[in-house]
């Protein structure tokens, strides 16, 4: 289960425990699991023989992308998600971002939450730019005027103003990638989330969303980050969790985090 939690907050949410209005916890995972069914692809002959031979079932199993993780992140935090391929990061984001459920434990927010997942998540291909643009800022919690207002913010900082009004069906994954981001930053986010996404991107552009994150961080925004770049992540966060297997193994200071990720336990 997940909840979302606006300020003011309630004094507790649905699981009993508690969210007094002075404490400054604005993300909270408690217990969480998250499993997928992993299907195999068998040969004909395969799947001729399991049937013959009376095997009931599918031809699937689980796999538990997150094992009983819980940890507390406080506002004007900089957190990064680090592991290995398959160790749950990215999931854990996605729980966070409300883009996922988990199957068990409970992950709750407070204030807006915004940032980079998939590219072009929450766009629609056969809408153009400008659609979008509304689309996506009203999908992420603002009001029409908040978007009309910001509309000519968000459309220079994407740098693809002739192309506004162009379907985005049409558009490159960096042209997708420069208004999503533009669009997220925007909306003033409390909790800012960064996949790997960023590397979607050309370099000059890439410098100017560092340099935009940089600027939310400093005026007390709590950021949580997914990527592999641990000099860049080193840089930008203070805080690590390590995730291996889809179990938190460590959760400290981001150069700690790195350190025992680069082997030097």
């Amino acid at each position: 289960m997940r909840e979302r939690i606006e300020e003011p907050a309630p004094t507790s949410s649905s699981a009993g425990w508690p969210w007094p209005p002075e404490d400054s916890v604005v993300v909270a995972v408690r217990s969480v699991t998250k499993k997928f069914v992993l299907r195999h692809t068998r040969s004909m002959k395969e799947a001729f023989v399991w049937l013959i031979t009376g095997r009931r079932g599918d031809l699937s199993e689980r796999f538990k992308a997150l094992d009983d993780v819980s940890f507390d992140i406080r506002r004007g935090e900089t957190v990064a998600l680090l592991g290995l391929n398959g160790s749950g990061k990215s999931t854990l984001l996605k729980l966070i971002s409300g883009v996922m459920r988990p199957d068990g434990g409970e992950v709750a927010t407070r204030g807006r939450v915004a940032g980079l997942i998939e590219v072009g998540a929450g766009f629609h291909p056969d809408l153009t730019g400008r659609d979008n643009v509304f689309l996506n800022g009203a999908i992420l919690g603002m009001t029409q005027q908040e978007i009309e207002d910001k509309f000519d913010d968000i459309v220079a900082f994407s740098e693809i103003e002739q192309f506004i009004d162009t379907e985005v069906k049409f558009y490159s994954s960096g042209m997708y990638l420069r208004l999503a981001f533009s669009v997220a930053i925007h909306t003033s986010p409390d909790i800012f989330l960064v996949d790997e996404i960023l590397a979607v991107g050309d370099e000059p552009f890439q410098q100017k969303c560092m340099a935009k994150i940089e600027e939310m961080v400093g005026q007390g925004r709590t950021l949580v980050v997914v990527s592999h770049e641990l000099d860049k992540v080193a840089t930008l966060c203070d805080r690590g969790i390590l995730l291996e297997h889809g179990r938190m193994v460590l959760d400290g200071p981001v150069q700690d985090a790195v350190r025992h990720l680069r082997g030097g336990h």
